[in-house]
Parts: C-alpha cells; sequence; structure tokens
C-alpha cells in the first residue's frame, strides 16, 4: 500500500491534471458533452499506455544509450523540480507548453486525445523519467503489480478531473486552480529535490 500511495502520489504531481483542465476545456469549448466525454476517455487511455510503455521499455533505451541510473534520477529531478516552480511561481499558463500555431491546430483537428492533451500536457519527460528509475529500484513481480496498478488509478483519475473539467472550471475558477496548482508544484518540487538528493548520495557511496 505504501508503494502505492507513493507512486500515486508522486505521478498525480507531476502530471498534475487539475492544471490541464483550462485547457481541456478550451480545447472542447465546442464539443458537446458526449464528445467532451469521449476525449477525456481517450485522453486517460493515451496515457496510461505512454506510462506503461515507459515503465516497462525505459531501461532498455537507457541501455541503449549507455545512461546511468543516477544520470536519469538527476536530469528527471531537475525536469520535475524545474515543472514544479514553473507551477509555484508564475502565473498559470493557459497553453502550458503548446504554442498558438499547435492550439489552433489541435482545435482544428477531430482528435485531441494524444495530442496535444496527452503529450505534451499530461505525460512528459519528467513522469517518464520517474517511472524509469522507479522500475530500477521495484522491479519484483509485486511491485510491478502495484505499480501497474497505480499508474491505472492515475488514468481513472484524469478521465474523472476532464470529465468534470467544464463543472469544476466554473466551481473553482481560475484562482482556484491556480492556487491547486501552486500546492501540487510545491510537492512536485520537493519530488525532484529528493530525486537529486537520493542520486547525489548514491555516488557518493559508490566513491
Amino acid at each position: 500500500m505504501e508503494l502505492f500511495i507513493y507512486l500515486f502520489a508522486s505521478l498525480f504531481s507531476v502530471l498534475n491534471p487539475i492544471g490541464t483542465v483550462p485547457i481541456f476545456v478550451g480545447l472542447t469549448q465546442d464539443y458537446n458533452k458526449a464528445e467532451r466525454a469521449k476525449v477525456a476517455l481517450w485522453t486517460a487511455i493515451d496515457v496510461f499506455l505512454i506510462l506503461i510503455i515507459s515503465y516497462f521499455v525505459g531501461q532498455y533505451v537507457l541501455s541503449f544509450f549507455g545512461i546511468t541510473i543516477n544520470a536519469l534520477r538527476i536530469a528527471g529531478g531537475i525536469i520535475i523540480a524545474n515543472s514544479g516552480f514553473s507551477l509555484l511561481n508564475k502565473k498559470f499558463n493557459k497553453s502550458r507548453g503548446v504554442n498558438k500555431e499547435v492550439e489552433v491546430d489541435a482545435q482544428k483537428r477531430n482528435e485531441i486525445a494524444l495530442t496535444p492533451l496527452a503529450i505534451p500536457m499530461l505525460a512528459g519527460p519528467g513522469s517518464i523519467s520517474l517511472l524509469i528509475a522507479y522500475y530500477q529500484d521495484h522491479h519484483s513481480t509485486k511491485d510491478i503489480i502495484i505499480s501497474c496498478v497505480a499508474i491505472l488509478f492515475i488514468a481513472i483519475s484524469i478521465f474523472l478531473v476532464l470529465r468534470s473539467a467544464h463543472y469544476l472550471s466554473r466551481i473553482l475558477g481560475s484562482s482556484g486552480i491556480v492556487a491547486i496548482s501552486r500546492i501540487v508544484g510545491f510537492l512536485t518540487i520537493a519530488i525532484g529535490i529528493q530525486y537529486i538528493i537520493s542520486s547525489v548520495l548514491s555516488i557518493i557511496r559508490g566513491i
């Protein structure tokens, strides 16, 4: 249960589906209720597949490029901490790394679940590096099952949040979403710094 809570909380903080609410609302403002539910479902499925593939295949990518796990943890920690600082200190960015051209293109396309919603808004370098590093320390059969269940619950959470995005947007408003994003940002910074500290200590012990 501790492993499940740790991975679920870490992924939820890094992915920050609450922060995607305004973007989802903007991209689906001309959709009806059924169409919004479909986009929310496929976004959750896409995120689940991306995270699962990263979890199982990531280690082989590291081996192919000769990247050590400590290097990955430090790089991932920097990316995760930087994402947290962006959420904590800056005004909420409604495009979240998506330029105007991409946003306009997304609004014209019938399917926006994979891009830009699943990638890069939700599943990005931070969550991918987190899962690859997590697998290195927790790869027993039991841990793998728990990890897959945690990723599944993350996908379900994303679906529920996006499915209720228009409702949440009205209830929370911009200020409420910003407040939640900043709290999540603080937790994300802590996760990133912890990854860096763990990697540095591991390198020192190996000297």
